[in-house]
């Protein structure tokens, strides 16, 4: 056997709860997503996008790694399924046998009273000497659940507002987003084209064009399907279902000419990593904007280093090439579900490579900051805006403003959100499984502005073309204000404080790291962007 060498980045403890049982059976086949090196990736900044053509020209895996890491894994009996230089990746299939071989993962099956049986692995892979700095990452022997959106009781005494009041109230400019198309990330669930025709009737909108992608083979499931799972699964589908329809619903309702592409991934580490690949290559269509309303605490143990890096290059590269990726900012407060009494900000909203969103609700007509008691989510309701200052990623040069950390010693990182929208009460009007079921959350507010995004870019004779938008927001106007303060209504009420920490954030005048500029004016918006464009 070839000397192997340590995969750094790699390393995972176990699961909390999950214990490890059997060893997975060597004739059990496994697909990787293996991430090769490449050029330094360049950073975000206002300007013109680059081509996947260029992309993949300038900062693509070389056809000569390509060839020799395919090459060396073929000797250990693996198969190459696809190859892409625009995002550095292999998809890679074999036996576990043949897995350990290459890779050394120590595959087991794990035993969780959340997530149920599923393979796993601890500790750090090991690729074979010839592919040290070739490989940077793996995925897909650990297959547990790193993409949560934690469904609290959504009740309100409010009419909830439909599409039309929520352009309204947010200004929407003329368009409906003909022309775009707009991607979304979904890690289970279905999508009920049903409750999409009842949703649409109900508004008086037209239905728009849904396209379900299933990633390298990821079921997409209908109602009935769902329906015909054994009880426990079947539940956690439907639980999952109402984020995806939600997401359609508002996106369909705010945009209703653009068309949607939904995708469908795994809910582990490959499934993030495989669904980011797709978009990025513009499989089926190409989408100027990308919207996910699911995350992790940014440092949760369940993360592997690795898989956060790849993930991160993944929302560069997108950034490069214009896709603007609105991310949520979290649905727990400054706590974001840990309970190790340091705040926390939700991946992937905390990466610079995207647009972090937060969350608001109405006193009256005017945004205030998302926060019911007891500031996290519960099975009895509550919730509040995620919001703070990563303790991973460096504040980017084109975030010049000035947070400190909850968190002493920590670095000076990138702050969350970016921006804001609706989250709670009065919530959005919206259908589920054929019956009236309004909703929220910043799961809620991250369409709303990828909808923006659509509209915006559709409406005639704008000089402002679709691009990553986070470091626009930060660029001053000629007369010197921020793209930000002039597009965006600011917030200066509430906080996000949950009660497993004990203290959050709070928002005042200007931008701050619960709400960011504040929510959109979207006429403003586009004007601010057109003066800079």
């Amino acid at each position: 056997m070839a000397d192997h060498v340590p995969l750094p980045g790699s390393e995972r403890a176990a699961t909390v709860g999950a214990k490890r049982g059997p060893d997975r059976l060597p004739d059990e086949v496994v697909e990787v997503t293996v991430t090769l090196a490449g050029p330094e990736l360049p950073e975000p900044a206002p300007g013109d996008a680059l081509s996947r053509e260029q992309l993949a020209r300038d900062y693509g895996a070389d056809p000569e790694t390509i060839r020799k890491v395919s090459e060396v894994l073929a000797g250990f009996g693996l198969t190459v399924q696809a190859a892409s230089a625009l995002t550095r990746s292999l998809r890679v299939t074999g036996t576990v046998a043949q897995m350990e071989a290459a890779f050394r993962p120590n595959l087991a099956t794990y035993i969780s009273p959340e997530q149920g049986d599923f393979r796993g692995r601890e500790g750090e892979l090991q690729v074979p000497a010839e592919l040290k700095g070739l490989v940077t990452g793996a995925f897909g022997f650990d297959q547990r659940r790193v993409a949560r959106r934690r469904l609290g009781a959504t009740t309100t005494a409010a009419q909830p507002l439909s599409p039309a009041q929520i352009a309204s109230h947010y200004e929407f400019p003329g368009g409906d987003g003909t022309g775009q198309t707009v991607a979304i990330a979904e890690f289970g669930g279905g999508y009920f084209a049903s409750d999409l025709s009842a949703f649409c009737a109900k508004q008086g909108t037209p239905v728009p064009n849904v396209t379900p992608v299933g990633v390298n083979g990821t079921p997409v499931l209908t109602l009935a399907q769902i329906e015909q799972l054994p009880t426990q699964e079947q539940q956690e589908q439907l639980d999952d279902s109402v984020e995806v329809n939600m997401d359609v619903q508002i996106i369909a309702g705010l945009a209703a000419g653009a068309a949607i592409v939904v995708y469908f991934s795994s809910f582990d580490e490959k499934g993030w990593v495989d669904l980011i690949d797709q978009v990025i290559e513009g499989q089926p269509v190409s989408a100027s904007t990308l919207s996910i309303s699911w995350g992790l605490a940014e440092d949760d143990p369940d993360w592997s280093k690795g898989a956060v890096q790849a993930i991160d290059q993944r929302l560069q590269a997108a950034a490069a090439i214009g896709i603007t990726i609105c991310a949520a900012a979290g649905d727990d407060g400054s706590a974001d579900q840990e309970t190790d009494g340091r705040a926390h900000v939700d991946f992937p909203g905390s990466s610079p490579h995207v647009l972090a969103v937060g969350g608001t609700m109405l006193d009256g007509d005017t945004d205030v900051v998302w926060w019911q008691a007891p500031g996290e989510r519960t099975s009895s309701g509550g919730g509040a805006t995620g919001g703070g200052v990563s303790t991973i990623f460096p504040r980017p040069s084109w975030q010049d403003v000035s947070i400190a950390s909850l968190n002493s010693g920590s670095i000076d990182g990138r702050v969350v959100p970016d921006v804001a929208a609706l989250a709670g009460p009065p919530y959005y009007d919206l259908i589920f499984m054929g019956k009236d079921s309004p909703n929220g959350g910043t799961s809620a507010a991250t369409p709303t502005w990828a909808a923006l995004l659509a509209v915006m870019a559709s409406t005639a004779a704008t000089p402002w073309k679709p691009s990553f938008l986070a470091p626009l927001l930060y660029q001053a106007e000629p007369g010197g204000t921020s793209v930000g303060a002039a597009g965006c209504t600011d917030v200066t009420s509430g906080n996000n404080t949950s009660s497993t920490l004990g203290k959050g954030y709070s928002a005042g005048p200007g931008f701050d790291a619960v709400s960011g500029w504040g929510v959109p004016d979207g006429t403003a918006l586009l004007t601010a962007l057109n003066s800079v464009a």
